[in-house]
């Protein structure tokens, strides 16, 4: 049995907190809403983020940080994108002693375009990017606290963290397999949200599967095209966090980041829909952080630049489709082939 302190009560974190419950860890749940630890604590409830899910007792909810990662072995982070500066400074003074650091947060910090874990190493400073542990993959929390099968990657340049972690969550319903390709899985974790926009958009329009399947094999392809050019094993993203991540999200009503879409596509503001979700849609601000990318590194990426005019330059969602299909014919491969043939003639 291991102490762990997981960081964030939103529907993820209290997921992840189910699962290490269930694997008889002494769990402490931490939030910065002492109402809500309260009802955690005396109704095994947390009615925002998971209707009807009872949580387990030995799940304590904590409001103060200090009391909450006293003595623990592990601290998984699961706070959004926009929250992993503070709160890790908040780590940083109040942490006694060495832990094992998990993010399961999908994102990319725009302007500064960095991953969780350069996040997380540069305010926490005896933490390197190299022993931080990261866990990814088709996830939805309304299914893993319900214990249904579910399979993540956790991975760290630090083998013995990644299989720590491993074992820390792997159980019947909880499959966790490693990958040494930290800078991959936290790419194809982050950029995927863009492309859940993009589908939930397409659903809004009106358009059928015909549409949805070629916006997620062409998205795929724009995502490896991305993370190949960044040095990330390309097969990272044919795995759990690339296309099983992929699919999940552009498909299911879960999906924070395909209902948002989807009010885009029926004609919401982008303002309104974040009002109307009232939680974090990490795939809005990703799209800031990929349009930079893509412009910084030459990579041609349509969908993603057509979707950032829809959020930022408020383009007409039917009129970026127009541009897409009728852009100048190519070969299917030939970009991607062509990163690849440069990478490995190198």
């Amino acid at each position: 049995m291991e102490k762990v302190a997981v960081i964030g009560a939103g529907s993820w974190g209290t997921a992840l907190s189910i699962v290490l419950a269930d694997n008889d860890h002494e769990v402490r749940l931490w939030t910065h809403r002492i109402e809500q630890a309260e009802a955690i604590n005396n109704l095994h409830r947390n009615e925002k983020y998971l209707k009807n899910v009872e949580i387990p007792k030995q799940i304590r909810a904590y409001h103060d940080l200090s009391e909450a990662v006293d003595g623990v072995s592990a601290v998984i982070v699961v706070v959004p994108t926009k929250a992993i500066r503070d709160v890790c400074k908040q780590l940083q003074a109040v942490l006694k002693q060495k832990v094992t650091i998990i993010h399961a947060t999908k994102g990319i910090e725009p302007v500064t375009l960095k991953r969780v874990s350069q996040l997380i190493a540069e305010e926490m400073e005896q933490y390197t990017e190299e022993e931080i542990v990261v866990l990814s993959g088709p996830s939805h929390a309304e299914e893993v606290a319900l214990r249904q099968p579910t399979t993540v990657t956790v991975s760290s340049k630090d083998a013995k963290n990644a299989s720590y972690a491993q074992d820390l969550f792997i159980n019947d319903a909880f499959r966790v397999y490693t990958s040494p390709d930290i800078l991959g899985i936290e790419l194809g974790g982050a950029l995927k949200n863009i492309i859940a926009l993009g589908a939930g958009i397409s659903d809004g329009l009106g358009y059928g599967d015909n549409a949805k399947a070629a916006l997620i094999t062409r998205g795929l392809a724009e995502i490896a095209r991305l993370g190949t050019s960044l040095g990330a094993n390309p097969l990272s993203f044919l795995g759990l966090p690339g296309v099983g991540d992929l699919i999940v999200t552009c498909t299911s009503v879960h999906s924070r980041n395909w209902r948002a879409g989807n009010l885009l596509g029926k004609g919401y503001k982008l303002d309104d829909v974040l009002e109307q979700m009232g939680m974090a849609v990490e795939g809005v601000r990703t799209v800031k952080a990929a349009y930079q990318f893509a412009e910084e590194q030459d990579v041609e990426m349509p969908i993603t630049k057509g979707i950032y005019q829809i959020l930022f330059e408020e383009e007409n969602p039917k009129k970026v489709v127009e541009q897409l299909m009728s852009r100048t014919k190519r070969e299917e491969m030939d970009d991607l082939a062509a990163l690849l043939n440069e990478r490995y003639t190198q």
